[in-house]
C-alpha cells in the first residue's frame, strides 16, 4: 500500500525519559503516529550498551547515537511541559534547535498556553511591575514561553495527539500543492573569531554594561563578541511579532558566528533559561564550536536535590536526575566545553 509519508522522520522530545514508566509514554506515541504511517525516530532506536566504566563514556555514545537519529528527522514533536521550575526541559529544546537548524518542522504542546505571568507562580507584583522569583523583571510575561519557542514552533495547547494531528495536516496541504510555511536559517557568511555569546542576563537591565564588559574582555584575545538582542528594532503592541523579529535578528547573529559561549546556568527553576537551550542546539546542528560555562559546575546527583529511590535519584517530582557525572543534560555535557565561573572564564578558557 502507498505511504504519503514514508519519507518523513518525526522525533518526539521531552523529558519522559526522566519519568517513571515514561517509556511507555513514549512508545504509546510512537505507535500512534506510526498507525497513520509516519515513520518516528527515536533516542530509543538503537539498543546500546551503556557499560563503560565512566559514565559519561555512556553519555558520549547516547549522543552520538543521537546524531544519527537526527540525521533521520524531518520534524520534531516536543512535550513543553514546565520542568524542574517554570520552564521546560532543557534537553528538549536543544533538540527543538537542533533539528530547526537542519530545516525540519518544529511543533510543541502543553496543558497551559497561558502567558508567564500567569504561569509562573512564584511571580510577583510590586508596584505595577510583575517581578520573578530573584526580584526582577518578569521575561516574557506576556508569552506562553521564551521567544525562541514561540518564533520557531507551530504551537497547540493539548497533547501529542493534537500536535501529530498539526503535522499530518501540514503534511497533506503540501500533497495538495500549497507551499510550505518554514522559515529556514538565513544563509549568512561565517564571520572567523566571532563568538556569539547567549545568556539570560538579555533579560536584565545591567545587559548592556554586561555586554560592553564583556565584548571587550574578548577582544582582548582577538575574539568579535556579539550578543543575543545586540540590534535594537522598534517593537510594537503584538507581543509574538516581536518575539518573532527578536529571534530572527539573534538567528542571523547567531549563524555568522564561529564560536558559541552560553550561560548554562539555572533560570526559574533548576533548568537552563530556554532561548539559551535552543541557540545552543542551533550551534551545533550548525557545527560551531560550542563553549558554556556555570557558576556549579558539580555532578547532577549533587546539584538537583532528590531522594536515592533509582541509580541517579528521584526529584522531589519524582523525576529520574540524570546521572552520567556530568553538571547537566548529557546534550549540553557530551561535547560542550563547560567551565565553572562565570563568562569571564569561559573568555580565561578560549
Amino acid at each position: 500500500m502507498y505511504n504519503p509519508y514514508s519519507n518523513e522522520g518525526l522525533y518526539i522530545a521531552g523529558p519522559e525519559c526522566f519519568y517513571p514508566n515514561g517509556y511507555t509514554l513514549w512508545n504509546a506515541q510512537k505507535g500512534l503516529a506510526e498507525f497513520y504511517g509516519i515513520p518516528v525516530v527515536l533516542p530509543t532506536s538503537t539498543v546500546l550498551k551503556l557499560d563503560a566504566e565512566d559514565k559519561r563514556d555512556n553519555a558520549k555514545e547516547i549522543f552520538d547515537d543521537l546524531i544519527v537519529q537526527v540525521g533521520r528527522t524531518t520534524a520534531v514533536i516536543a512535550d513543553l511541559e514546565m520542568f524542574r521550575g517554570s520552564e521546560p526541559d532543557g534537553g528538549t529544546i536543544f533538540e527543538m534547535g537542533w533539528i530547526w537548524s537542519k530545516g525540519g518542522r518544529v511543533y510543541g504542546y502543553t496543558r497551559d498556553m497561558r502567558p508567564m505571568r500567569k504561569k509562573n507562580q512564584c511571580a510577583r507584583l510590586e508596584g505595577k511591575t510583575i517581578l520573578d522569583q530573584d526580584g526582577r523583571a518578569l521575561a516574557y510575561a506576556d508569552l506562553p514561553f521564551a521567544p525562541s519557542i514561540m518564533a520557531s514552533a507551530k504551537l497547540v495547547e493539548g497533547d501529542f495527539a493534537a500536535a501529530l494531528q498539526l503535522y499530518r495536516i501540514d503534511l497533506d496541504q503540501e500533497r495538495k500543492g500549497f507551499k510550505r510555511d518554514c522559515n529556514p536559517l538565513p544563509a549568512v557568511e561565517r564571520v572567523p573569531n566571532r563568538v556569539f555569546v547567549s545568556s539570560s542576563l538579555r533579560y536584565r537591565d545591567d545587559y548592556e554594561q554586561y555586554k560592553e564588559e564583556t565584548r571587550k574582555a574578548f577582544a582582548k584575545k582577538g575574539y568579535e563578541a556579539v550578543f543575543a538582542n545586540d540590534v535594537a528594532f522598534g517593537r510594537g503592541i503584538d507581543v509574538l511579532s516581536n518575539a518573532r523579529t527578536e529571534f530572527d535578528i539573534n538567528m542571523r547573529l547567531l549563524a555568522s558566528s564561529s564560536i558559541l559561549v552560553a550561560d548554562l546556568n539555572d533560570f526559574h527553576g533548576m533548568e537552563p533559561q530556554s532561548d539559551v537551550s535552543f541557540e545552543c542546539g542551533v550551534a551545533w546542528g550548525l557545527g560551531m564550536k560550542c563553549m558554556a560555562f556555570m557558576s556549579d559546575t558539580s555532578i547532577m546527583k549533587k546539584r538537583i536535590p532528590h531522594y536515592d529511590e533509582c541509580d541517579g535519584g528521584l526529584d522531589w517530582a519524582d523525576n529520574v536526575v540524570e546521572n552520567f557525572d556530568l553538571p547537566i543534560n548529557l546534550m549540553f555535557s557530551s561535547y560542550f566545553d563547560i567551565v565553572e565561573g562565570d563568562v569571564m572564564s569561559a573568555v580565561d578558557a578560549i
